[in-house]
C-alpha cells in the first residue's frame, strides 16, 4: 500500500513539473480589417487565465500549456480558436462576426434568413426567456417587439391579455393577432366556459394561451405586415404570431429538469382611508368603533410552485422530444387560483434514405381555475373588489356573536362574498398534427399536414342562500318570512377545430444570381363548437351543494340552454420568392379564401402582396457592414366576426320567440389594405443592429350591427352590416440592439424597442356611442365615441372644470358656458385610451458564470377613464361608505352628482420594470465529477417597479366595457389587482 501511494505521488509531481516545464508565454497583435485593436481578449481556454491587447493591438500572456488552445475575441468580430503547439508568436485578424445576418426566422409555411426578408419579422428565440417567469407566452412578448402590445385583462392567473399588433383594425370584429403552433392555426379567443355571471362577475376572460408550457416553446415569431401575413389571407389583418415547440435532439439522450417556487404581493395600494383617518374625517356618527382592514380582508400572499421534466433523443433517422410540467398558482386574493399539468411529445421519423419522412406533435393540457367576484358590469352594488373597498374601516366584519355583519341587500359583506360563492372550471385542451413530407426530387417535396385543436371546459359556480343580494331574491317564504335566495351555474363547453393542408414546396438554385423558392397549397379548416348552460334560482336556506342538486331550487326559475355552431373555410395559397444578383429578394404572395361566415354573395375574398428587398450595402468591412432597403404593399381580412353574421335566426327572450338577427347575403369581409417601407442595418463592426419601418394601415367594410343601444333585442333584430367608413393606423417603428462589451469573460447587450402610432376614423356616416360605465346614478353612461375624424374610441364626456362656491360640480359646454350637472352635456375633450407611443428596452450582462438581465416596457400619450372612483368614491357616500383621501378632503358637496366626467379622467403614461433576473452556471469541471451536462440556479422578479401618476391599482388596464358588441379601451372598474411576484429556480440537465 506504501509503494503503491509512493508511485502515485511520483507521478502526480512528474505531471505537475512537466507542466510547469512546458508552460511558456505567448505574444503576438490583434488586429481586424481596419487595422490593431485595442482591448481585444485572450484567454486560454478552458481556464481563467485571460489578457487584453494595448492600445497597438499587442498582447502578451503567460502560463501558456504546449498544447493549449487560445481564444481572440473582440465585440462585433467573430471569435478565433487557435492551438498553440509550441509556438511563442502568434498574430490575428479578427474578422466581422456574421452571426446576426444568419438568422433563420419563421414565417408562414416556411422560413427565411433574416437578410432576405422582405417583410417586417421578429423572432424572440427561448434563450430570451427560459429564466423568467411569465404566466403565458403572450406575456413574453412584452416591451419585446416594436409595435406589440401586451395588456392583460387584470391580475388574475391565467388572465386574458389582450395582443395588438400594429393598432387595432377593426370596430367589432377580433382585433386579436392569429396564432399558430407549429402549423395549426388556433380558433382563439376565450377558453373558458363562462356563463357564471351571478350580476357579481366570476366569468372573466381566460388566456387561450395558457395552456402552453413556456419551457416547450422553441421561438416565437411575430409576422406585423402584408407581405408576412398575406399567405394567411382572411385571417391576418391582425398580424400572426408563429410558435415553434421544441424538437428532438439527433444526439446522446439528454434529460433536463427544471424547478422553481414563487411568492407574490399586491404591487400597489388603493388610497382608501384608514381607520384612524377615516374617524378623523368622517361625519359625525360615522365612527362605529370597529377596525377593518381592506387588504386583510380579501388579499393573501400569493404562491406558485412550478415543475418541468423532458427527455430528448435521437439519430440520423428519427429524433424524440417528451415533457411533462406542472404549475400550481394561489392568486393574491383570497379563493383563486389555478393549477396546470401538460405533457408533449414530439417524434420524427424518416424512410428510404431521408425521403419521406412522418413528424407527430402533441400539446395536452389540464387547467384546473378557482376564481372568484369580479366583473366589468356589477352596477352600483359592486364586486368583491368593490365592497372591500367601499366598506367602513370602523365596522367590523363581524357581530358580536361571530356571525357576519350585514348591512343591507346593497352593501355587501366582502367576507360573506367570499365564503358564499364558488366558481370552479375544468378544462382540457390539446393541440396537435401530423406532418408528411415526400422528396418528389431533388427540388421539390409535398407536405401533408392534419392539425387539430380541442377543449372541454366544465364551470361549476354557486351563490348560497344564506346571503342576501338586491334583485338576486326570488321569493318569499310565508310561513317563515324567510327570503329564498342563491344561484347555481353549469356550463360546458366543447370546440373542435380540424385542419387539412397539402402543399407543394419547390425550392431551386439555377445559379447564384437566380434563386426560386415557391409554394403552392390547399388548406381546409373545419371548427365546431357546442355547450349547454343551466341556471337554476331560489333555494333553501339551509343549501350548500346547489350545483349538484341544481334542479332543486324551489321556485319556477330553471333555464337550460344549448347551442351549436360550424364555421368552414376552404382555402388556395401560393407564395413565389426570388433571390436575384445576391441583392434583390422579391416575394409575391396570393391567397383565395372562402367561408361559411359571409353573405351568399361574397362568400369568397382574394388577399395578396408584393414584398421587395435590396441590398445596398452586405458583409462590407469598416463601420457600416450592412444595409437593406425593403417595401411591401398587400391586403388581408378579418374573419373574426360571428359565424352568423349574415343569416337569419331567432331566440327566446321575456317568455317569446323575437327574431335576433336579420340576413344580409351582402355581408363581406372586412378588408385591411398595407403599405410599408423598412431599413435593416449594422454597423461598428456588427455591434450595433437595427430596424426602422413606416406603414400605413388602412381597413375598409368594417362590420356593425344595428342594435339598440340598450343591448336587448328587439322585435326587428339586428342587422350585421358592413359601414363606408374607413379605420386607418399609421406608425414608426425602430429597433436596436448594440453589443456593448463582447470578450471571453464578460459580455454586455442592450436592446432597445419603440413605437409610435396614429389611428384615425373616416367616411363614417354614423356615430356610435360606446364605453359602458356603471355606479349608483350612472345608467345608461357612456364616456366614448366612435366618429368621423376622430382617433378609435376617443373620450366623449362632460368637461369637468371645478366646483361652485357650494361645492357642486361644474362643467364647461361645448358652447363655451360653464353649467351644473343637470345641463352639462357631453364633448370630445381631446383624449384618448390608445397609447401614441410604447417603449421597451432591456440589457443583459454575464460575467464568468454569472449573468444579469432586466427589461422595461412602458406606454405613453393616453388617458385611463377611473370608473372605480366614479362608482365608489364620491362625497354623499362618505360616512357610510370609505373613500380616498382626495375625495374626503375636496371642495365637493355631500349632495353632488358623481356624474360621468372629466374629472375621473387620468393619464395613463406608466413604465415599468417587467423582470429582473440574476443567475449562476456551475462550472463544467465541476459537474463532471457528478455526471451532470449544466446546472444553472437563478432569482427572478416581475413588476417590480412601476413608475406612474395614475391613482388605481394598475394603468395597465383592458376592462371589456362592450356596447352591442364594439368593444372599449382604457377603462379602469374594480380590476383584479396585478402582484408582484418573487421567484427561485433551478436547471439542471443530465
Amino acid at each position: 500500500m506504501k509503494n503503491n501511494l509512493l508511485k502515485g505521488l511520483l507521478v502526480f509531481l512528474t505531471m505537475v513539473f512537466t507542466g510547469f516545464a512546458q508552460a511558456q508565454s505567448v505574444s503576438g497583435k490583434i488586429s481586424d480589417s481596419s487595422g490593431p485593436l485595442p482591448g481585444a481578449s485572450v484567454t486560454v481556454k478552458g481556464t481563467t487565465n485571460s489578457v487584453q491587447s494595448d492600445l497597438d493591438g499587442n498582447y502578451a500572456i503567460k502560463n501558456v500549456g504546449n498544447n493549449a488552445v487560445l481564444v481572440f475575441s473582440y465585440i462585433g468580430l467573430k471569435s478565433q480558436e487557435i492551438n498553440v503547439a509550441g509556438k511563442t508568436v502568434i498574430n490575428v485578424v479578427l474578422k466581422d462576426d456574421k452571426s446576426e445576418l444568419k438568422e433563420v426566422v419563421v414565417i408562414g409555411y416556411g422560413s427565411v434568413k433574416k437578410k432576405d426578408a422582405t417583410g417586417a419579422v421578429d423572432q424572440i428565440s427561448s434563450k430570451k426567456f427560459d429564466n423568467v417567469s411569465a404566466p403565458s407566452p403572450a406575456e413574453i412578448l412584452r416591451g419585446k417587439v416594436a409595435g406589440v402590445q401586451v395588456t392583460s385583462s387584470n391580475g388574475e392567473p391565467g388572465a386574458a391579455a389582450s395582443i395588438r399588433i400594429r393598432g387595432n383594425g377593426s370596430l367589432r370584429s377580433g382585433n386579436e393577432p392569429l396564432i399558430v403552433i407549429d402549423g395549426v392555426p388556433l380558433a382563439g379567443g376565450d377558453v373558458s366556459s363562462g356563463g357564471a355571471d351571478m350580476g357579481l362577475g366570476g366569468s372573466s376572460a381566460k388566456n387561450p394561451l395558457s395552456f402552453i408550457n413556456q419551457n416547450d416553446i422553441e421561438s416565437m415569431s411575430i409576422l406585423k405586415d402584408a407581405s408576412s401575413t398575406a399567405i394567411y389571407g382572411a385571417r391576418g389583418a391582425n398580424g400572426v404570431i408563429v410558435i415553434t415547440t421544441k424538437k428532438g435532439k439527433t444526439k446522446e439522450p439528454q434529460l433536463t429538469f427544471s424547478t422553481s417556487v414563487s411568492t407574490s404581493k399586491l404591487s400597489t395600494d388603493f388610497d382608501v382611508l384608514s381607520t384612524q383617518r377615516f374617524a378623523e374625517l368622517a361625519p359625525t356618527g360615522s365612527n362605529k368603533g370597529g377596525s377593518y382592514n381592506w387588504k386583510d380582508a380579501i388579499m393573501r400572499s400569493g404562491f406558485s410552485f412550478n415543475n418541468d421534466v423532458s427527455y430528448s433523443s435521437g439519430t440520423d433517422k428519427s429524433s424524440t422530444r417528451i415533457s411533462l410540467g406542472s404549475s400550481q398558482t394561489e392568486g393574491i386574493v383570497k379563493n383563486t387560483g389555478m393549477n396546470k399539468y401538460t405533457a408533449t411529445l414530439f417524434n420524427s421519423n424518416s424512410f428510404f434514405n431521408g425521403n419521406f419522412t412522418v413528424e407527430t406533435r402533441i400539446n395536452y393540457a389540464n387547467i384546473q381555475d378557482e376564481r372568484t367576484l369580479f366583473s366589468n358590469n356589477t352596477g352600483y352594488i359592486g364586486n368583491l373588489m368593490g365592497a372591500a373597498l367601499y366598506w367602513n374601516p370602523t365596522r367590523s366584519l363581524y357581530n358580536p356573536n361571530g356571525t357576519y355583519y350585514v348591512e343591507s341587500e346593497e352593501y355587501l359583506n366582502p367576507l360573506q362574498l367570499l365564503d358564499n360563492y364558488s366558481n370552479k372550471t375544468d378544462l382540457d385542451k390539446l393541440i396537435g398534427n401530423i406532418t408528411s413530407t415526400v422528396k418528389l426530387s431533388k427540388d421539390l417535396k409535398y407536405v401533408f399536414t392534419f392539425g387539430i385543436e380541442t377543449s372541454k371546459g366544465i364551470t361549476k359556480a354557486q351563490l348560497l342562500p344564506t346571503i342576501a343580494i338586491k334583485d338576486v331574491a326570488v321569493a318569499n317564504n310565508p310561513q317563515d318570512g324567510l327570503v329564498y335566495r342563491g344561484q347555481a351555474n353549469l356550463n360546458t363547453d366543447v370546440r373542435v377545430n380540424k385542419t387539412f393542408e397539402h402543399n407543394f414546396t419547390y425550392n431551386k438554385d439555377f445559379s447564384d444570381n437566380f434563386k426560386l423558392n415557391a409554394i403552392l397549397g390547399y388548406s381546409y379548416y373545419d371548427y365546431s363548437s357546442n355547450g349547454n348552460a343551466t341556471r337554476g334560482k331560489g333555494y333553501n336556506i339551509n343549501q350548500t351543494n346547489l350545483v349538484d342538486n341544481i334542479e332543486g331550487g324551489i321556485t319556477s326559475e330553471f333555464v337550460s340552454e344549448s347551442y351549436r355552431g360550424r364555421v368552414e373555410m376552404q382555402s388556395f395559397f401560393a407564395r413565389t420568392s426570388l433571390s436575384l444578383y445576391k441583392k434583390m429578394n422579391v416575394d409575391l404572395t396570393v391567397r383565395r379564401d372562402g367561408s361559411s361566415k359571409p353573405g351568399l354573395n361574397n362568400k369568397y375574398g382574394n388577399f395578396g402582396s408584393i414584398g421587395l428587398a435590396y441590398k445596398l450595402i452586405e458583409n462590407k468591412e469598416g463601420s457600416l457592414n450592412d444595409l437593406k432597403i425593403r417595401g411591401n404593399f398587400g391586403t388581408t381580412g378579418n374573419a373574426e366576426f360571428p359565424r352568423n353574421s349574415s343569416t337569419s335566426f331567432g331566440q327566446y327572450y321575456n317568455t317569446i320567440f323575437v327574431l335576433a338577427n336579420n340576413p344580409n347575403q351582402d355581408l363581406k369581409w372586412e378588408t385591411t389594405r398595407s403599405s410599408g417601407v423598412g431599413i435593416d442595418f449594422t454597423v461598428l463592426k456588427s455591434r450595433l443592429t437595427g430596424s426602422m419601418d413606416y406603414y400605413v394601415k388602412e381597413t375598409k367594410d368594417l362590420i356593425v350591427a344595428n342594435a339598440p343601444q340598450s343591448g336587448q333585442p328587439s322585435p326587428q333584430g339586428v342587422k350585421f352590416e358592413n359601414l363606408d367608413g374607413k379605420l386607418k393606423n399609421s406608425g414608426f417603428e425602430l429597433s436596436l440592439n448594440y453589443k456593448i462589451l463582447n470578450q471571453t469573460d464578460l459580455t454586455w447587450d442592450f436592446s432597445v424597442n419603440a413605437a409610435f402610432l396614429k389611428n384615425e376614423i373616416s367616411g363614417l356616416t354614423t356615430t356610435y356611442n360606446i364605453g359602458q360605465v356603471h355606479g349608483q346614478g350612472l345608467s345608461n353612461a357612456y364616456v366614448e365615441q366612435i366618429k368621423n375624424g376622430y382617433p378609435l374610441y376617443s373620450y366623449y364626456l362632460p368637461n369637468f372644470v371645478g366646483y361652485d362656491a357650494s361645492g357642486n360640480s361644474l362643467y364647461l359646454n361645448p358652447d363655451g358656458s360653464t353649467v351644473g350637472s343637470t345641463d352639462a352635456l357631453p364633448m370630445h375633450v381631446g383624449k384618448q385610451p390608445l397609447p401614441k407611443t410604447t417603449l421597451g428596452f432591456s440589457t443583459s450582462v454575464a460575467y464568468k458564470n454569472w449573468d444579469f438581465s432586466t427589461s422595461f416596457y412602458g406606454s405613453f400619450g393616453h388617458y385611463i377613464y377611473n370608473n372605480t372612483s366614479n362608482a365608489l368614491f364620491n362625497k354623499s357616500a362618505f360616512g357610510f361608505r370609505n373613500v380616498t383621501e382626495s375625495v374626503a378632503t375636496s371642495a365637493q358637496s355631500i349632495a353632488d352628482s358623481n356624474k360621468e366626467s372629466t374629472r375621473y379622467l387620468e393619464k395613463g403614461d406608466f413604465l415599468r420594470m417587467g423582470s429582473l433576473t440574476i443567475g449562476y452556471n456551475f462550472k463544467a469541471d465541476f459537474l463532471t465529477k457528478l455526471k451532470i451536462s449544466s446546472l444553472r440556479l437563478y432569482a427572478n422578479g416581475s413588476n417590480l417597479l412601476l413608475f406612474t401618476n395614475y391613482s388605481g391599482f394598475d394603468p395597465e388596464v383592458d376592462t371589456d366595457k362592450t356596447v352591442n358588441s364594439i368593444p372599449s379601451a382604457g377603462i379602469d372598474y374594480f380590476s383584479y389587482p396585478k402582484a408582484k411576484t418573487f421567484a427561485f429556480g433551478l436547471n439542471v440537465t443530465f
